[in-house]
């Protein structure tokens, strides 16, 4: 769809890098330990390990809110790892988040939770009904617009996240269990709008206990487990993928 179409990257080298990266909180035990890592423009990973593994917090450094106790970060080809306010602010405007509690704003309809990061980027109001309206109808809320959170299903308040994290066109998304709270059906369709945002040239990475997802795609996945990071070859699907939109 014209609204997915890749902009130009504007950088060179990988979209991630992590180099001798440890995260502890208030002085206790590493979450994560030493773990480098290398997440190449264009990729899509699976994020996957047990319960407290440190999902969560690997992502929550990509995404900027936490800084690592140890190590260097590097995002878009430059160091984040000491970046001002300012700086750390103008980074994330390249990032696309869907949060495991979808963080939709309650007292927005369905197209105003969409448009605000379009709205904040300073966008004029006739492309951000356009382009709202088109990528609603893609996900399939055309008829939702208008429709406040405590109204939707939670898949349908999912596909809301997910659409407000791709409509800013970002170079990266970093979704944390974004099929956690659906049916099987619906979290095969939504898997769909993220491979679809890849072909179109964004990294993803997703965070996922579900291993009977993670077996019907052919993507890599970074898995964690006691604070070490490995990087896992992609395995042949499982079941053929048929999705319904």
């Amino acid at each position: 769809m014209s609204l997915l179409r890749k902009k130009d990257e504007g950088f060179t080298g990988d979209t991630v890098t992590m180099t001798g990266v440890s995260l502890s909180y208030d002085s206790g035990p590493d979450i994560l330990s030493d773990v480098s890592l290398a997440i190449p423009q264009r990729s899509f990973y699976f994020l996957t390990g047990p319960s407290g593994a440190g999902k969560t917090s690997l992502l929550s450094l990509m995404y900027l809110a936490q800084r690592p106790t140890r190590g260097l970060v590097t995002l878009f080809g430059e160091d984040v790892t000491a970046a001002s306010r300012g700086r750390l602010a103008a980074f994330r405007r390249k990032l696309g988040v869907v949060f495991q509690d979808f963080r939709l704003l309650d007292h927005m309809t369905t197209f105003d939770n969409v448009a605000l990061p379009l709205r904040i980027a300073g966008l004029g109001e006739a492309v951000i009904q356009r382009n709202v309206g088109e990528l609603l109808k893609w996900v399939g809320l055309g008829d939702y617009t208008e429709i406040l959170p405590a109204r939707l299903s939670g898949g349908q308040k999912q596909r809301v996240a997910i659409a407000r994290a791709v409509v800013g066109r970002p170079k990266l998304i970093l979704a944390d269990e974004p099929t956690g709270n659906v049916d099987d059906a619906i979290a095969v369709r939504l898997m769909q709008l993220f491979v679809e945002l890849h072909k179109t040239g964004t990294s993803v990475i997703i965070a996922t206990h579900n291993e009977a997802l993670v077996s019907r795609f052919t993507f890599p996945r970074i898995h964690i487990d006691g604070g070490a990071v490995q990087v896992l070859p992609a395995a042949a699907p499982a079941t053929p993928l048929a999705v319904g939109m």
